[in-house]
């Protein structure tokens, strides 16, 4: 094994991203640790591991957190890998002592010298016994046995092939037009991973062949020598080794296929894995105008490449193999004969190119209609029950049926496609056949070749039409690879919602409120906005919007439909860039004053850090189907029990989770019990209050709830407020109601794009303007 690599870490907060620098460094790639501290999102208390499976994603690692039990470790975990140590470090596992295992069979007594290596940043490169590093790392007990947390890394195509990420090095300008593209070589990336399992595959390959490349010669021995001297013993003898070979032959297939379907499901988790995770990087924006069919058809385009890359290729690699084998075996046969074949196979091979123009229109038509029919049968079923109240089954189904037409009229014509190859493609090779059998005929009976000679050859030349069809296969399956290739580059060339760089230094800026003023949190400041939404012609949604959001206190956004309200809370929650203004944090007082002196704008913020610091709820809120506590706790992998009771205090809904029989186990959403849409508003308040957040952003959030659970959650609400993390909360609600706004702080009304009105709810009455006409009809104030 190659010597491990070791830095020293620099300060007592920075061991997780020197271990990821360690790790990163044995796998081939040179990082600093700044880029790396910031991409963990390091704090005050250094960083989680959490922290470092971002990080360690970030620069092109495949991550996996898990609880185990050192045997577990030791024998399946792939290493290096980072280990929680001591319940306060990280350190990383490198290798295991020849003597570990075994000793943990004896359950009993040391290793043997040579035990548990360990890379630790703040001591060195130790090695550890088994009950050594079992009590500094095993600190937890699950069914009687103890276990430890670490964190299992093994590099994608990614880490290789873009490692400029967070280093730093390069121009990152000349690379921005294919940053993230995938190609073919980076699909076999994910081949060269398991390098050593298709070496196994390649001595199969050379075993299968040489037992293949026998049989003719018995053939030919068998005919040529036991029937014509009438030798019965020799004969059962090279029938015997034939029958032996079959069965070598067969068990070297047997366990190819074995080793074939482990590779293909490895190779396939991790490339829908990174597609899902290239998904979740990219920008709210992106799923505002993508079909969900879409999404779905391109998952089934990994299928294709899956299967491109460890069925077609790898058994291409040995058809060809075969293909040069027996080829110099005919051509040692006879000559003109070889001739003929290969004439025959390359007018084959072009006959079946032709038509991989018309394939390709045919797979982009299909592809198409296949994303309509996935969006339209999710349609069918989300939203049966609008379907039936609206009396529109038949409709519906009579348009899902219409698209089944269209795929089947494609299909005839893929049919017809693929008939119109074959009939050509099988009078080409069957005219070949024909040929070759009357030229070995013709030789036999000239003299020039015997009977056996014949039989061997036909058995030659049936091993040889299999790697030429499997060639041909192969140029088809390219295709269709490369065609699912430029699809899935449609995504993968987005650019990420955030991209890579040292903003962990801003976000601590952001938390303290900065410029000497710390434990203050800042106001926020909207210069000049304006916002159109994509699309030709269209008008701007916000226009020249300016707006001082004050930090602690409550801000009320109100207007009618479709003047921008909605828009404008998804600014500032990043949802959108805005296409002219800005958007920036201020020191700001409790009166209301903001000092925009030392101002940092929201662009400097990434989407993670900022969205960690806001509680939201949307009107399109979404609940997944889960448990009540993992719809409340959706970030935590196990809930707070604090966290949880007092989220659920303040949304008004403890009565009515703790009558469910399951309680907070009790599952909702698609798959589990309905609920309603004043229980989905509390369940979403509950979200929001449980993540503790400085900045809270309400759409409509109580406009489903009855008085009296309103009155109730309001009053909790504004206790809420007023205890932050670094002071009093600051709250952004958009509504319509009057109960909802009227005790806010401030109130800004929204008038066909622009700011009509700003004030209290008092100054806004008794100007009797644009706000005054909104609530009229709730009070009927006018006269």
């Amino acid at each position: 094994m190659k010597s491990f690599p070791f830095y020293k870490q620099l300060d007592a907060m920075d061991c997780g991203p020197t271990c990821l620098r360690m790790v990163a460094k044995y796998h081939g790639q040179s990082y600093g640790v700044q880029p790396l501290r910031a991409a963990a999102e390091i704090g005050k208390e250094g960083v989680n591991l959490l922290g470092i499976a971002q990080a360690a994603e970030s620069i092109g690692f495949k991550t996996l957190g898990v609880k185990v039990t050192l045997q577990k470790l030791l024998e399946e975990a792939p290493l290096p890998c980072i280990v929680h140590w001591g319940q306060n470090h990280f350190v990383v596992v490198y290798g295991k002592g020849i003597g570990a295992l075994s000793s943990m069979r004896r359950k009993g007594g040391d290793v043997t010298p040579r035990g548990i290596e360990v890379a630790d940043p703040a001591a060195g490169l130790l090695t550890y016994t088994y009950k050594e590093f079992e009590s500094k790392w095993a600190t937890t007990v699950v069914d009687g046995e103890k276990v430890g947390v670490a964190l299992l890394l093994e590099p994608s195509p990614k880490f290789f092939q873009d490692p400029l990420s967070l280093s730093g090095r390069g121009d990152d300008s000349q690379r921005a037009g294919d940053r993230g593209k995938i190609g073919l070589p980076y699909l076999f990336g994910y081949l060269w991973r398991y390098k050593g399992l298709i070496s196994q595959l390649g001595l199969g390959l050379l075993v299968g062949s040489i037992l293949q490349l026998v049989l003719p010669f018995l053939t030919q021995s068998v005919v040529d020598v036991g029937i014509q001297t009438r030798n019965l013993h020799f004969i059962t003898l090279v029938l015997t080794a034939q029958v032996m070979l079959f069965v070598g032959r067969v068990s070297v297939d047997f366990i190819r296929s074995w080793v074939l379907i482990h590779i293909s499901t490895r190779i396939n988790l991790n490339i829908l894995s990174d597609f899902l995770t290239k998904l979740l990087k990219l920008p709210l924006s992106f799923f505002d105008t993508k079909l969900t069919g879409d999404i779905l058809q391109r998952i089934g385009d990994h299928h294709r490449i899956e299967q491109f890359l460890t069925g077609t290729s790898l058994n291409t690699l040995f058809s060809l193999f075969n293909l040069v084998v027996f080829s110099v075996v005919l051509a040692y046969y006879n000559l003109s004969i070889f001739g003929v074949f290969l004439i025959g196979s390359v007018l084959y091979a072009l006959w079946v190119t032709i038509f991989l123009r018309y394939r390709r229109q045919l797979d982009h038509k299909r592809f198409a209609l296949a994303s309509q029919n996935q969006s339209s049968l999710i349609q069918l079923i989300t939203g049966v029950q609008e379907i039936k109240l609206n009396n529109a089954e038949h409709l519906k189904r009579w348009q899902w049926e219409n698209l089944q037409v269209r795929q089947f009229k494609l299909s005839m014509k893929g049919l017809a496609l693929g008939q119109y190859q074959q009939a050509g493609a099988l009078f080409l090779n069957e005219g070949k056949n024909i040929a070759i059998t009357f030229l070995a005929a013709t030789a036999v009976v000239n003299g020039q070749m015997t009977l056996g000679g014949m039989m061997a050859l036909q058995y030659i030349i049936g091993q040889l039409n299999s790697p030429v069809e499997q060639l041909v296969q192969f140029m088809q399956q390219w295709q269709d690879a490369q065609i699912s290739l430029e699809r899935l580059n449609e995504i993968h060339k987005l650019e990420d919602e955030d991209k890579p760089a040292s903003q962990g230094l801003i976000y601590a800026q952001l938390l303290t409120g900065g410029g000497g003023e710390k434990g203050m949190p800042r106001g926020i400041g909207v210069t000049n906005l304006t916002f159109t939404y994509p699309g030709a012609g269209n008008e701007p949604v916000l226009k020249n919007i300016n707006l001082h959001i004050p930090a602690g206190k409550i801000t009320a956004i109100v207007g009618t439909s479709g003047s921008g309200k909605t828009t404008l809370l998804k600014l500032l929650l990043k949802f959108y860039e805005p296409q002219m203004g800005e958007i920036n944090f201020a020191h700001s007082s409790l009166s209301g004053e903001g000092s925009f002196h030392g101002k940092l704008s929201l662009k400097q913020i990434s989407h993670r850090q900022w969205r960690s610091q806001c509680g939201t709820v949307l009107q399109d809120g979404f609940i997944f189907s889960d448990t009540i506590a993992n719809n409340i706790a959706v970030g935590d992998e196990v809930p707070n029990v604090h966290k949880l009771l007092h989220a659920v205090h303040v949304a008004n809904i403890q009565s009515f989770i703790e009558e469910l029989p399951l309680g907070y186990n009790t599952k909702i959403g698609a798959e589990g019990n309905g609920i309603s849409q004043g229980q989905k508003q509390r369940l979403l308040i509950a979200r929001a209050v449980y993540k503790n957040p400085d900045y809270l952003f309400f759409d409509e959030a109580t406009n489903a709830l009855d008085a009296n659970n309103e009155s109730v959650i309001m009053r909790n609400l504004d206790e809420f407020f007023k205890g932050g993390p670094t002071g009093r909360r600051t709250v952004i609600v958009v509504a319509h109601r009057l109960s909802t706004v009227k005790n806010a702080d401030q109130i800004v009304v929204l008038e066909k794009g622009e700011i009509a009105e700003i004030g209290t709810h008092v100054e806004l009455v008794q100007k009797r303007g644009k706000y005054f006409e909104l609530v009229s009809n709730q009070l009927e104030l006018a006269e």
